[in-house]
Order: C-alpha cells, then structure tokens, then sequence
C-alpha cells in the first residue's frame, strides 16, 4: 500500500461472541448514535484507556440479539467513523479449517472469502457507484501491532498465528461435512460469519482493520475431533475472551499515531459516478462518509 497522511485518533473495537464489553476503560460513556443506514447493534460505548479514546460495538447487541445476518453493519461502521475512529480492530470467535490452528489459538487474518449473499456489505449504490481496492484486506500496520500485543499477552500460553484466509459464511447454521471439506479445499485458514463483512465496509469508509480470530474448534471436518456445537464453542470461548480482553489491553498503548498506510485515502480514486450526476439524497447519505470527494 502507498502511504497516506491521515493521522490516527480514537480507536474502535467490534466484540464478537462472548466479547460483549471492554475491559479496563476509564470515564465509560454509553453514546447513542443515529446513521443514515440505522442505529448501530447497541448505543456504542466510548472511554479512554491509556492515553487513547476507544469505542467500543458488540456487533451482536448487548445480549447477543442479532444473527450474523442481522447485524446491521454499515450502521455500526458508520457509527464508529461518526465518532471519530480511524483504527479498528475486530475480534471474532471462528472455526478452525487446518490441523495446525488448535481450539484456543488467536490467528490474525489477513484474507478473506466472502461466501455470503443476504447483507448489504458497500456504502455504494442507490444512485452512487463505487469500487474500492481490496486485495489486501488488512491494514498491515494495524495487524502488526495487534499481533504484537497477542504474543505479549498470551506467552507461551496459546499459540498466535500472523496471516491467513478467513472464509466468511452466511449462516447461522454451522457447515454440513460435505461444505466443510470443501471449504477446507480453498486453502483458507478459518471460517466464521462476519469477518468479511467488517472488512469491506471498513475499507470503504476507510478506517484500518485488523482482525483477531479466536478459534473454538475444527469446524467438522476433522475426523478425531467432535463436531462444532454452541456448547463447545461457549466453553472454549471463556479462556479466549480473557486472553483477547488482555490482548487488547497490551496492543492499543501500541498502535501507530501516525498511519503511514494507504487506508485513510481507500476510497479517493473509488467514486465512478460523476459529480454533479450524485442525487441530493445520496450525497447527504454519504456525506459523512465522502464528502470531501464530493466538491
């Protein structure tokens, strides 16, 4: 990536399962937010750790309310944009799809598939037509960090893994044998259901995104181990949420205050449709977004 001259400011972070709250912010605020694509999965909770504001989504809802396909994404990517992120950091509870990523081990991913087909994953259309890069996914800064701060914090104690697909399905239903095998045949390193999601919509609202996968189990494609169920998910789930809360508490007094990456500037050279060709509506819908593109 070319480097960019937008400097970092508050950061966010996106809980996934069992990761409902962030532990260790001071002066926590609950601060509603209102988007041109909704209200976000719970009113964002915004506090200083160390120095740096963080904002804080569970892209469930408090409670866990929302499927992966219910989760209204473009809203809570807009909502952390509204206040002021520029680096967030998505921490997801997947499947392992490889022998060598145990239930327990973190992987920080670096590209996605996107087998999904129900959820509105641009800021684009309805009159306004754009296309962002997207080979690499991640901002390699921001995963360089947080990678850091997973290996400080878990030791010895779990094993971190740097790169690697994560195959986005829609679900909720886990994979059947037969789509697990096939997806095992793609390469990919771990599969979960809104990775890519996150990814995109970061891209396009250009915020840096790292995510930190949490693997639970081996999906079911492995012929020694038992097949994913919530119970085994929930269980391996307690360690991971202790050692992901310490994992962001060692990664964020880390994080670049300067981005010298390409991802503040994503979407400079995206817009396709002429100026004076965006209708009033869609320019106030993405004015927060764009609207420096817009004169």
């Amino acid at each position: 990536m070319q480097g960019g001259d937008s400097g970092a400011g508050v950061i966010g972070v996106f809980g996934g399962s069992g990761l409902y709250e962030f532990a260790g912010l001071e002066d926590v605020r609950e601060t509603p937010v209102t988007t041109p694509f909704g209200a976000p999965s719970a009113p964002p909770l915004v506090g200083r750790f160390q120095g740096r504001t963080v904002v804080f989504i569970p892209r469930h809802g408090r409670g866990h309310r929302f499927l992966p396909s219910e989760v209204n994404y473009r809203a809570n990517v807009c909502a952390m944009k509204q206040l002021g992120v520029t680096q967030v950091i998505s921490v997801s509870a997947v499947g392992s799809m490889r022998e060598e990523i145990g239930p327990g081990d973190f992987v920080l991913v670096d590209q996605f598939v996107d087998r999904t087909h129900r959820r509105a994953s641009t800021f684009f259309g309805d009159g306004c037509v754009g296309h962002v890069g997207f080979a690499d996914p991640v901002c390699p800064e921001l995963t360089d960090a947080v990678l850091a701060g997973a290996r400080e914090a878990s030791g010895s104690a779990r094993t971190v893994h740097r790169g690697g697909a994560y195959l986005c399905i829609e679900g909720p239903q886990f994979s059947t044998r037969a789509e697990s095998q096939i997806y095992r045949s793609f390469g990919v390193s771990v599969i979960g259901m809104t990775g890519a999601t996150e990814a995109k919509l970061c891209r396009e609202a250009e915020l840096c995104f790292a995510l930190v996968a949490l693997a639970t189990d081996y999906d079911c494609w492995h012929p020694e181990e038992a097949s994913v169920t919530v119970t085994a998910v929930l269980e391996v789930m307690r360690a991971n949420v202790a050692a992901a809360q310490e994992t962001l508490r060692r990664a964020l007094p880390g994080l670049p205050t300067a981005r010298r990456c390409a991802c503040g500037t994503a979407a400079r050279q995206a817009l396709l449709t002429s100026k004076d060709s965006i209708s009033p509506e869609s320019r106030e819908r993405l004015r927060g977004l764009y609207g420096r593109y817009f004169e």
